[in-house]
């Protein structure tokens, strides 16, 4: 398969990854498109997790304040270097952050980050819930285990959906970015002010 300058360009539209590694994808997914946006995908995994034990104590602190200014939102992002800190491609990353957690309000950063008081209270809700809908005992468990993935989808950040392409999760956005920017990028904390509460 012959991989065009089009494809090529086309691929980098949807992406944003560089003109060889779309080349690459493009030629590995013989000029599948749908397979060569997976292919990048995957390989930006692997690229934040050969990245993902190294220190960022570089970075900024974002902030965005939604029109109407009744809501806005501080997430401090790390990366390792000041140069990367500085770049447009990072500034736009935590500005997306700042809106992703406006817009979708999550709790925490991670499932790790939940109180287990506050696992083990939804758990309990899933498992009365499953008992009065008269489930049977033995699919309880899987059925729990279903609604609090939905549940974790719902207040980790790392695990919503993405604002602006549903099919990617913010951790998707974070590995790419990784893999862009050749540096380990963390999400440290945030807070989400909105007027009156």
């Amino acid at each position: 398969m012959n991989v065009t300058t089009d494809m090529v360009k086309t691929l980098r539209e949807r992406t944003s990854a560089g003109v060889m590694d779309c080349k690459e994808a493009l030629t590995k997914a013989e000029g599948d498109m749908e397979k060569a946006i997976s292919y990048l995908r995957e390989k930006g995994k692997v690229k934040a997790a050969q990245k993902a034990g190294r220190e960022t104590r570089d970075g900024m602190v974002g902030a965005y304040i939604h029109p109407g200014s009744r809501l806005g939102v501080l997430v401090e992002i790390n990366c390792e270097t000041d140069f990367v800190a500085k770049t447009g491609e990072f500034k736009s990353l935590v500005k997306e952050l700042a809106m992703q957690i406006a817009a979708s309000n999550p709790l925490v950063i991670r499932r790790e980050d939940l109180p287990q008081g506050t696992v083990e209270k939804e758990k309990e809700i899933y498992r009365n819930q499953a008992l009065n809908e008269g489930k049977k005992e033995e699919i309880i468990e899987r059925v729990v285990k279903g609604r609090m993935e939905k549940f974790y989808r719902e207040v980790c950040l790392l695990e919503q959906p993405h604002i602006k392409d549903e099919e990617k999760r913010v951790q998707d956005l974070l590995d790419e970015s990784i893999a862009k920017l050749g540096e380990n990028i963390t999400i440290s904390r945030f807070a989400r002010f909105k007027l009156g509460e």
